[in-house]
């Protein structure tokens, strides 16, 4: 087996070709990945569900739009939290929060919310979540389903998902900037 260079904290941008829709036109932030495989969520596809009718205490840290978003087709009946805790790291890790990449990390639901209050920039809760199995993702990059690209803190907490895929694409350089003006139907034109 090849050995896997970690993508962990870097986002998977769903390429126009990809046909699966549960990631059409999908912003992908990689939570893990390693040789047993990939975890991310969606940032991207909000529900009309309010964080507050799921998970009370969280209500109040969860930013703009303040709902659930679906993290992916997988485990839907599960909650993950993902908070940026702003800051150089001088002070360690809040209790109940898990560094993933730079100041984007994992949030314990099962912690007390006024724990991280203090700590945290943003929250999202994710429902469910996206799931790759060992070597899945690679084959998948392989045959252009995705590209690879940096994230920033405020792409977990974009007040405007919908404009996240476009947005990616944009600040991107050379070709794939262009990407970002793709017809939502290329038939239309």
């Amino acid at each position: 087996m090849t050995e896997v260079s970690s993508l962990t904290g870097r986002l998977l941008v769903a390429t126009p070709a990809l046909a699966d829709p549960n990631f059409e036109r999908a912003v992908v932030l990689l939570l893990d990945h390693d040789e047993e495989g990939s975890l991310g969520v969606v940032l991207n596809r909000p529900t009309p569900v309010g964080v507050g009718d799921i998970l009370d205490g969280w209500a109040e840290l969860a930013g703009d739009p303040g709902v659930v978003f679906q993290g992916g087709p997988v485990s839907l009946d599960s909650a993950l939290g993902v908070a940026v805790v702003p800051g150089d790291g001088d002070g360690g890790a809040p209790l109940g929060w898990r560094r993933v990449h730079g100041a984007i990390g994992l949030v314990d639901l099962e912690a007390p919310p006024e724990l991280l209050a203090p700590a945290v920039g943003s929250l999202r809760i994710f429902a469910g979540y996206a799931g790759w199995g060992p070597g899945q993702l690679e084959d998948e990059l392989a045959e252009g389903a995705w590209y690879v690209v940096e994230s920033e803190p405020g792409d977990v907490s974009s007040p405007l998902p919908g404009r996240l895929w476009r947005e990616v694409l944009r600040r991107q350089r050379g070709e794939l900037a262009m990407v970002a003006t793709y017809p939502d139907d290329p038939s239309l034109n």
